[in-house]
């Protein structure tokens, strides 16, 4: 691959890619490493790219992989800072109004809180709109696992934030 085809793909690719990894590792210095180690792999072996159809979902699975890695490799104490982390790192930009933050933030907690597996599917489906059989591609897993952990997640986000739709439609009447 030359120079400017990893540039376009970097252009085309690193902000999505960015907000995917964001998500896994809930930690913006994590996640700047891994984005750049997926683009110096490929530069360093643009052959990998040879006979890809998807490069976004070939880079999803990438990125995927070395979050993975990344998350295994620091164990118990990646625990312990990804809780610290999910109170600063956040998909969602700051809202003024003081209830749209109260939700941002029980949302972001509660995507904190469901496993990778399942924050990794809910990203794709919600965030970039990819269908069941991308997310398979990139994850390297059926498309009805994929589905069954966007379900569960789904249900774990639905019962977690239960209570705070019910203080809304209280305050509401």
């Amino acid at each position: 691959m030359h120079g400017p085809d990893l540039r376009r793909l970097y252009d085309e690719h690193a902000q999505a890619l960015f907000a995917f990894l964001l998500n896994l590792t809930r930690d913006e210095a994590d996640t700047r490493d891994l984005l750049q180690n997926v683009f110096v792999k490929l530069a360093r072996a643009p052959e990998l790219l040879n006979n890809v159809r998807d490069q976004r979902a070939f880079l999803i699975h990438l990125a995927h992989n070395a979050a993975v890695d990344l998350i295994r490799r620091r164990g118990a104490r990646e625990r312990t800072r990804e809780t610290f982390a999910a109170e600063r790192a956040t998909l969602f930009a700051p809202a003024i109004d003081p209830d749209e933050q109260t939700f941002r933030a029980e949302l972001a907690a509660a995507l904190s809180e469901l496993p990778q597996e399942q924050r990794a599917v809910l990203h794709l489906k919600l965030w970039d709109g990819l269908t069941f059989e991308e997310i398979a591609a990139a994850l390297e897993i059926s498309a009805n696992t994929a589905a069954s952990r966007y379900r569960y997640g789904l249900d774990k986000l639905r019962d977690r934030l239960r209570p705070l739709y019910g203080e809304v439609k209280d305050a509401e009447q």
